[in-house]
């Protein structure tokens, strides 16, 4: 079997039918398989990917981590490559599959990870701005450094038994690997004509939380980075002003209320460098106090 299609759960029934009908209409020769890992959903996201026929692992939510629910979705899987998807990620073109698993069937790369854009009417715009800029237009098979996202990502099931994810870190896990992959000689590609709408929709406090976990993941993957208050007083005000210009020039504003999307706007990155400049700071007390928390951010 050419590949397997690891998608992490918990309750994503919102998304998920679609993500399994985007799966089941691709093109192309390639013979795969869909792989779920559960963590305990109760709002039907099994039984959309029973009836979808995938194959169902499951992983208890007090043993949950995004390396070790991986690593059991890995270890369940027969193809050649390991795709992973999040439940919320849906492919958005037909030979998404193909295109995503070439350069890691044909040896260019050992990891490769495609592009990512919203959706309008559901993503936040800065969230697209974000999309824009660590998913560009144009490829690059292989990359430099060992920037990666798992949310729609490839790998080679050999490489994988060698180098499972980390089962202990809060976050990037995609990275962790990929920087030691990196560092012993393995390429890897980012292809950006394998797209998915990555579509999330969280509340405040999750946006926050969700950028917080992953400076705390960060400060284990690159320690030389830091974060001081004046840096998140900057950014904050630089992306939400960059934020609103692209806003305003492409029309947006146009289409939606000005003072709804200059909040949005501003809310988010707020929450993202809030999120940042505490899980930089904090990041030992943070992992030890509240790492339940930021796994199932309520």
């Amino acid at each position: 079997m050419d590949a397997s299609i690891v998608i992490r759960t918990y309750n994503e029934a919102r998304w998920l039918g679609e993500v399994l009908e985007a799966i089941a209409a691709q093109t192309g020769e390639a013979s795969h398989e869909t792989v779920l890992v559960d963590s305990g959903s109760t709002d039907g996201t099994v039984e959309i990917a029973r009836a979808h026929g995938c194959r169902i692992e499951t992983i208890a939510k007090a043993d949950f981590t995004f390396g070790r629910s991986l690593n059991q979705g890995c270890a369940a899987s027969r193809g050649k490559v390991l795709v992973f998807l999040s439940g919320h990620c849906i492919p958005a073109s037909p030979d998404w599959l193909a295109r995503l698993i070439e350069p890691v069937l044909d040896g260019r790369v050992s990891y490769s990870y495609g592009r990512q854009i919203g959706r309008a009417g559901v993503s936040k715009f800065s969230e697209e701005m974000l999309f824009r800029k660590y998913f560009p237009e144009s490829s690059a098979i292989p990359q430099e450094g060992f920037f990666c996202n798992n949310a729609n990502a490839a790998l080679s099931a050999e490489v994988w038994a060698e180098h499972p994810f980390d089962e202990e870190i809060t976050g990037l896990e995609d990275m962790m690997l990929a920087k030691a992959l990196v560092a012993e000689g393995h390429a890897i590609g980012y292809v950006a004509e394998a797209p998915v709408f990555h579509l999330h929709e969280e509340k405040w406090s999750q946006v926050k939380t969700r950028y917080e976990r992953e400076a705390v993941a960060m400060q284990q993957i690159m320690p030389e980075l830091h974060v001081g208050f004046r840096d998140f007083l900057r950014y904050v005000m630089i992306g939400a002003s960059l934020d609103w210009h692209e806003a305003v020039a492409s029309g947006r504003t146009k289409r939606r209320s000005e003072i709804k999307i200059a909040a949005e706007i501003a809310m988010f990155r707020f929450c993202q460098y809030w999120g940042t400049y505490r899980g930089a700071n904090d990041h030992r007390r943070l992992l030890r106090e509240r790492k339940d928390r930021y796994y199932y951010p309520r």
